[in-house]
């Protein structure tokens, strides 16, 4: 039996040092490379974050230029993929078709089995472009339409739109998505990055890491909150209930109100006060800011009640179904976004190695429990 008491969960228990993300839950502080979340959902833009993620600095303008044209290249599937895409069952829930599909681009790319600084780099452009691709192609396959061309020329976050929805979206839409990938790139050790980190410390490769971190961003108590957040929202809608009602009502059955409170946290979740205004601009703009309303309402009773704050899925689900997503693919947008901050983590453990192999609490049978035949077994 180990000396040191276990930690369940691994709760304030620091497994690796890292230069990437900052967070200071006391003090609702989130920054990426020491830049303030704020700063960045006011005045950058997803490619720049991705940039500073894996480069460690702001890029230049011509730099951003480069940058941003490598990402429009890279806005390609082989055409085995697609037919892979085309070919899996069109009830499939499409985070289990990105996690299959991220894993097979690992036999079309070139450097798939490659861990070196610069390999990754490539890897993590050419993944960033086409998991977004990934998840446009299948919603639009298995609703029996015809896939939309990748425009180059549009930020990562016009192009995904245009090719879920086949038209080219507002500047509005464009740049709500925008800040939406920013505020979601990247945020310590979540469950799902810290998955990407242990299998890149056996030196697996790119692809197989980012599967893992899809693995484990599809469990709900990761990603999927804002599904239940919408889920919540239509059910209220579809009753013509009051939204505090419902969810008195839900209290007092003692079933969970997803979207609130977080574990790191202890004031309000600085990516929330983005997604609370997004929500409320993007459904004024659009003429329905009944989502925003009623989720509003919700927010000011729970904290009036619970005193706990919004996290940052309880008005991306809002802002998500303005921008006319479908629920199931909030996930999926999740990992197109945190892709860049996987990917960070990927390279910042291949840069400098060790494999990641803690210890457990050992509470079975006590040593040495005796072997018994299987003759003389009751």
């Amino acid at each position: 039996m180990s000396t040191t008491p276990a930690t369940k969960g691994l709760e304030g228990v620091v497994a690796a040092t890292s230069s990437i993300c900052f967070i200071d839950g006391d003090k609702g502080i989130l920054a990426y490379r020491g830049i303030d979340i704020h700063e960045l959902a006011q005045h950058s833009t997803f490619e720049e974050v991705c940039y500073l993620l894996w480069f460690g600095k702001l890029p230049t303008a011509k730099e951003l230029a480069d940058f941003q044209a490598q990402l429009g290249a890279e806005r390609r599937l082989h055409p085995d993929i697609i037919k892979l895409l085309k070919g899996l069952p069109t009830s499939a829930p499409p985070m289990e078709v990105l996690r299959t599909a991220v894993s097979a681009l690992s036999m079309y790319d070139p450097e798939s089995a490659k861990v070196d600084h610069d390999s990754n780099i490539r890897k993590s452009i050419r993944l960033t472009s086409q998991i977004a691709m990934i998840v446009a192609d299948f919603d639009r396959i298995r609703k029996g339409k015809d896939l939309v061309e990748a425009d180059k020329s549009l930020s990562h976050s016009a192009n995904f739109l245009l090719m879920l929805n086949g038209e080219k979206p507002s500047d509005t839409a464009d740049r709500a998505l925008d800040v939406a990938l920013i505020l979601h790139a990247d945020h310590e050790l979540n469950a799902s990055t810290f998955a990407a980190r242990v299998t890149a410390a056996t030196l697996s490769d790119m692809h197989s890491c980012i599967t893992s971190a899809i693995g484990a961003l599809k469990g709900p108590l990761h990603g999927g909150a804002n599904e239940e957040v919408m889920k919540m929202l239509f059910a209220i809608d579809k009753a013509g209930e009051d939204p505090v009602e419902h969810v008195k009502q839900m209290m007092a059955a003692k079933k969970k109100i997803s979207g609130f409170g977080h574990r790191v946290y202890h004031t309000e979740d600085p990516r929330a006060t983005h997604l609370r205004r997004m929500s409320r601009d993007l459904g004024t703009k659009d003429g329905k800011p009944k989502w925003y309303d009623m989720s509003e309402k919700i927010e000011k009773y729970i904290n009036a009640e619970k005193k706990l704050n919004a996290n940052v899925d309880f008005y991306s689900a809002s802002t998500y179904t303005t921008l006319g997503i479908d629920i199931d693919l909030f996930t999926p947008i999740f990992a197109i976004s945190r892709m860049s901050g996987w990917a960070a983590h990927v390279i910042e453990q291949h840069d400098d190695n060790r494999l990641i192999r803690p210890r457990a609490d050992y509470v079975g049978p006590k040593y040495p429990a005796k072997y018994i035949p299987v003759d003389q077994r009751s």
